[in-house]
């Protein structure tokens, strides 16, 4: 079973060809979104951080920036920075290409003379790329290259019932086919953890899904607070969830039933193929964006209530099996998976129409989000989002 794609110089292979117009920080924003405005075929993301940040958040946000520019589905960058701020663009510059070495260019706004003098630059390197992107033609590639995220927002009951499981049989099946299915949303898996930790492929493995919820846990009891106290969430009770523990029962289904062969930091790129965790806050945008940064190049996000999140860079495919939601909100989501719990299809029947789906995106379809052009974006923090 394969997909067509774009081979990058760094070896990975990309679904989609953007240009990435990536600002170093809050104040080179706007002036990002200008160059990005003016040049069809790139995108840029809006950064609040990047200065004024502690070490760890700091780092965090570098990563984070230099992982999206690193993602298989960009072609190239243009990096701007203002001049003064903490994530310099020449400290940028540095992480970037350590992680890759498709092109790159770097401008810095104070260094330019101004926003106009920038604008007018970074649009030329912009144009450029483009122009370089789109003579890449799409060649075939196995499932084997894919990277596939997996993540859920505004669950309700239908969640873990149907969604999720056609998710978890989705990530089976790819990983059978030699993929990569990222399982994330650390917070979410309270309660359900010791499941998660039978099917650890090591000891050692099995004690680290342990760790990254335990130094969530004391995090917030550092400061007095407590993740119950915000999860679930209004929208999560309204639908149904009564508690955390049953929140994530439902949660953890999207990594269906392979063995988990690594957990690995926010926003950066797995090292093994197979089942992987990687450490992601519950909060749904800032988990989305470090999957995104760590390289996946198409997200599978279930949803119970219904959201209309995307990503700038990589495909985010909205599933539901809640029937009600998937009628008011259409325009939201690609495929409706309420057929599973009319007892009309099974798991197995969905999870061959969502591979098909995953398939049609990664050979070009659009998704909705796409569609709108939702680019939603959220950094963790060393006060971690939950």
């Amino acid at each position: 079973m394969n997909f067509l794609g774009y081979r990058r110089p760094d070896g990975t292979v990309g679904i989609r060809n953007h240009v990435l117009i990536l600002p170093c920080s809050a104040c080179a924003s706007s002036t990002a979104q200008m160059v990005s405005r003016q040049v069809q075929g790139t995108v840029a993301i809006v950064n609040q951080n990047g200065c004024a940040q502690v070490e760890g958040d700091l780092a965090i946000t570098m990563e984070v920036l230099a992982g999206l520019a690193a993602n298989p589905n960009v072609y190239g960058t243009v990096l701007i920075g203002l001049g003064c701020e903490n994530a310099q663009a020449s400290m940028m510059e540095e992480l970037i290409r350590s992680k890759t070495n498709k092109p790159l260019y770097t401008l810095v706004i104070q260094e330019e003379g101004g926003t106009v003098a920038t604008v007018k630059k970074a649009t030329e390197f912009a144009s450029q790329m483009v122009g370089e992107a789109s003579a890449m033609q799409r060649e075939e590639f196995p499932l084997s290259e894919l990277i596939l995220g997996t993540n859920c927002g505004g669950s309700d009951p239908t969640s873990g019932l149907a969604s999720n499981p056609v998710v978890g049989n989705l990530s089976d099946r790819l990983v059978d086919e030699g993929s990569t299915s990222i399982l994330c949303e650390t917070t979410e898996f309270i309660g359900a953890e010791h499941i998660l930790a039978k099917r650890a492929a090591t000891p050692e493995i099995a004690q680290q899904i342990y760790d990254i919820i335990k130094r969530y846990e004391d995090h917030l009891s550092n400061v007095g607070e407590s993740l119950r106290n915000g999860n679930p969430s209004p929208g999560n009770k309204a639908g149904g969830i009564t508690t955390l523990e049953e929140k994530s029962l439902g949660c953890i289904h999207k990594g269906g039933h392979r063995p988990i062969v690594e957990v690995f930091d926010y926003a950066q790129r797995p090292r093994k193929k197979g089942l992987v965790i990687m450490d992601t806050p519950g909060y749904d945008i800032a988990s989305v964006t470090g999957i995104a940064a760590g390289g996946a190049q198409v997200m599978v996000f279930t949803t119970g209530r219904g959201t209309p999140t995307g990503n700038p860079i990589m495909p985010v495919i909205k599933i539901t099996a809640n029937k009600g939601t998937y009628d008011k909100m259409q325009d939201n989501i690609d495929l409706d998976v309420s057929s599973v719990l009319h007892g009309e299809k099974t798991v197995e029947d969905m999870s061959g129409e969502l591979l098909q789906e995953v398939l049609a995106v990664a050979n070009g379809k659009v998704t909705k989000a796409e569609a709108f052009g939702f680019g939603d974006i959220a950094i963790s923090r060393v006060c971690n989002y939950v």
